[in-house]
């Protein structure tokens, strides 16, 4: 049985508390929301902070406030209440399928939306209990020197594993961060770095206190998720798809590739749309675009050389349903929801 290191357990009431708790802990602090990531982490030693933090009783990050045309997601919110949302459902449906498809229902009940944007990267080499990575004198991400995945590279390419980052990137979400020092506003695309070790943009400090959906107006979104099972497993690639719409032509697109790399890959391959009115010509000019940059390494689940063609493919399928509004697709593909 793995067991969790010693630590300091501190319960901030509110989220000058919490922000006050994480400067005087320094380095040696780390914030737990619903701790489906942080807690078995803790236990394989990948992390091993003195004071953990809990976050489960700051009432000011729970709940989703909804206004005419735009929503607040509180970063406690729990995936479920995200995806169950009356109003994230009508408005960000989206939204709705990113969070529904993470994990299973019972970690969906735990875990957070916030703690989900902000979720370590993965690899083959560092998921992995203690044991197993010291008996390979462990990888760059910690305690060792050699990344396995690219042993001549200077970095780490552990990728980004979360499937609600890249729609969240992808639609132009705004997300809070608050410290000692005030609060400020970020995209949520500018939330990430593409380095595997230091993949958050955001300052130890910092606490991801909410996320803004922007406004809907004439813009569609849809996310695809590849995955070994049905539930439960990361995604090994994620297709988040935004279009926004002048008449019945495309205005602007964002095409983000989400566990093909560290971070949510914003592509360039959504200008392959603009000006046209999702027509299968401009769809396969996109895919392919797509398929140029996103470059996944074996650092996870299934061959590379297929996660690559399936760029291509989950591309073609999310602008099909945006264009189709729902024509029915295999479901072993799991499509997301247009908004």
């Amino acid at each position: 049985m793995m067991r969790l290191p010693k630590f300091t357990y501190l319960q901030p009431k509110t989220v000058a508390d919490a922000v006050k708790m994480i400067a005087d802990a320094g380095k040696d602090g780390m914030f737990v929301a619903g701790g489906t990531d942080v807690y078995p982490n803790m236990k394989r030693r990948q992390w091993t902070p003195g004071t953990v933090i809990g976050l489960a009783r700051v009432r000011e990050m729970r709940g989703i406030r909804a206004s005419a045309t735009s929503i607040t997601l509180g970063a406690n919110a729990t995936l479920t209440e995200v995806n169950a949302h009356r109003e994230v459902r009508r408005l960000y449906p989206a939204v709705a399928r990113a969070a529904g498809v993470i994990s299973t229902p019972i970690l969906r009940n735990m875990g957070t939306i916030g703690g989900n944007l902000l979720i370590d990267t993965r690899c083959n080499y560092w998921s992995q209990n203690y044991e197993w990575r010291k008996a390979i004198h462990f990888c760059l991400k910690k305690d060792g020197d050699t990344c396995w995945v690219a042993p001549s590279s200077p970095r780490c390419w552990a990728v980004s594993s979360s499937d609600s980052a890249p729609l969240m990137t992808a639609i132009g979400a705004r997300v809070k961060l608050v410290s000692r020092n005030g609060e400020r506003m970020i995209p949520a695309g500018a939330l990430y770095k593409d380095d595997g070790i230091d993949y958050l943009a955001k300052r130890p400090d910092e606490l991801l206190t909410e996320i803004e959906l922007p406004p809907v107006n004439a813009w569609r979104a849809t996310y695809w998720k590849l995955c070994r099972r049905g539930s439960f497993d990361f995604p090994v690639l994620g297709v988040a798809a935004c279009v926004h719409l002048d008449g019945d032509r495309v205005k602007d697109a964002k095409i983000v590739l989400g566990g093909v790399g560290s971070h949510p890959w914003e592509t360039d391959a959504g200008k392959a749309l603009v000006g046209s009115t999702l027509d299968d010509e401009s769809i396969k000019r996109c895919a392919e675009a797509a398929h140029g940059v996103g470059k996944p390494l074996d650092n996870t689940d299934f061959n590379m050389m297929w996660r690559r063609e399936m760029v291509r493919a989950y591309v073609t399928y999310a602008l099909r349903e945006l264009r189709e509004k729902g024509a029915a697709v295999p479901v072993a593909f799991k499509p997301g929801h247009t908004v």
